[in-house]
């Protein structure tokens, strides 16, 4: 008979805690192995039956992601911040709640890329790593001038052929110095975004799906980079409001008391949903790929589009949302279907 068994693993750097539930959600096995290949690989192959896995996501649930796969019939990797908090915490207790959890069905997975979109995703990694880098820095430098008293709006404080001129505007010597090495810092580290960049636009040029996102408005080489990088295949989003909450641009609604009492009979009412925003849980490299792309829409071919949403009484603002979230849903769209973007396709353009 074939059996079926749920296991929950509570990973850490040292060692590893695996508790194992058969169908009825008996514990039948528990262990402590080290966190390494082998012994985490040993113990997967003396279960018999259908096993099913369950552990959070960490830094080094893609690692043993790849390594488990190819011996089980599920692995799942979970966000530990939509895993509810019960009673006392523990290793095993961890451990048997993942298993529980997931024999009952009640995880909700998170993504993990196949190897033939590995390396891009590593490549966006580091790019934005080294842009988030950047702009912390450019940050502590405006920070440093303006807690003197010294206006300095604008890229000019940034430009290696000023430095000497900003300088001389720090009269302690001290703080002189500690602007200087971060103006050298911040030379050093875009150099660093520029070469990964190219080395991201390189790598993405391997992949079809390339051409195609290259094809929409706003959406250039970095751009279709960053969205394959972060995105990488339009198949796991069923559909395009799925694919907004993921990239930050899901509307938040909230409504109570939506049936009301009329001669006896239940109807729905005419209140309308409060609007709270966008989604806070998001991917901001996709976010900012999105918005990056509708302010170069609007200025281009999507200009009388956007000049009419304004002109129908939409502020500014919400008419720029509004054009990245259509963008987000061609992009989805066209992406599925492998199809270049043809404008004269496009309803809203000749609609609006």
């Amino acid at each position: 008979m074939n059996t079926l068994k749920y296991i929950g693993m509570d990973v850490h750097k040292a060692t590893t805690v695996i508790v194992v539930l058969n169908r009825a959600g008996k514990v039948t096995a528990e262990a402590i192995v080290e966190t390494k290949s082998n012994t985490i690989l040993d113990f997967i192959r003396s279960q018999r039956g259908t096993i099913h896995i369950a552990l959070e996501e960490s830094t080094q649930a893609s690692w043993i992601y790849d390594l488990i796969h190819p011996f089980v019939a599920e692995i799942l990797v979970c966000d530990p911040r939509r895993i509810p908090k019960q009673g006392n915490k523990g290793d095993k207790i961890d451990a048997h709640r993942l298993a529980e959890l997931l024999r009952t069905k009640a995880l909700v997975p998170i993504y993990h890329s196949p190897q033939s979109t590995r390396s891009v995703k590593e490549f966006v990694r580091s790019y934005n790593a080294l842009v988030r880098d950047s702009t912390r820095i450019k940050n502590r430098i405006k920070a440093l001038f303006l807690g003197r008293g010294i206006h300095c709006a604008g890229d000019a404080v940034y430009d290696p052929e000023e430095r000497t001129l900003w300088l001389k505007k720090i009269n302690l010597p001290a703080a002189r110095v500690r602007a200087e090495r971060l103006m050298e810092e911040l030379e050093c580290v875009q150099r660093l975004v520029s070469q990964a960049e190219l080395d991201l636009i390189r790598e993405t040029r391997k992949h079809a799906s390339t051409k195609i996102l290259k094809t929409i408005p706003g959406i250039g080489p970095l751009r279709a980079a960053v969205i394959l990088g972060n995105g990488v295949t339009p198949h796991r989003f069923r559909t395009k409001r799925q694919f907004w909450n993921y990239s930050g641009l899901a509307v938040l609604q909230e409504i109570s008391a939506e049936f009301e009492m009329h001669a006896g009979k239940i109807r729905r009412s005419n209140k309308r949903p409060l609007v709270r925003g966008l989604n806070h849980n998001y991917n901001r490299a996709l976010k900012e790929a999105f918005k990056g792309a509708a302010r170069t829409a609007v200025s281009g071919p999507w200009k009388e589009y956007f000049q009419s949403l304004v002109a129908n009484g939409k502020v500014e603002s919400l008419a720029l949302l509004t054009v990245a979230r259509k963008i987000a849903a061609i992009t989805l769209a066209l992406w599925k279907k492998g199809e270049s973007y043809n404008p004269h396709k496009l309803k809203c353009l000749h609609t609006a």
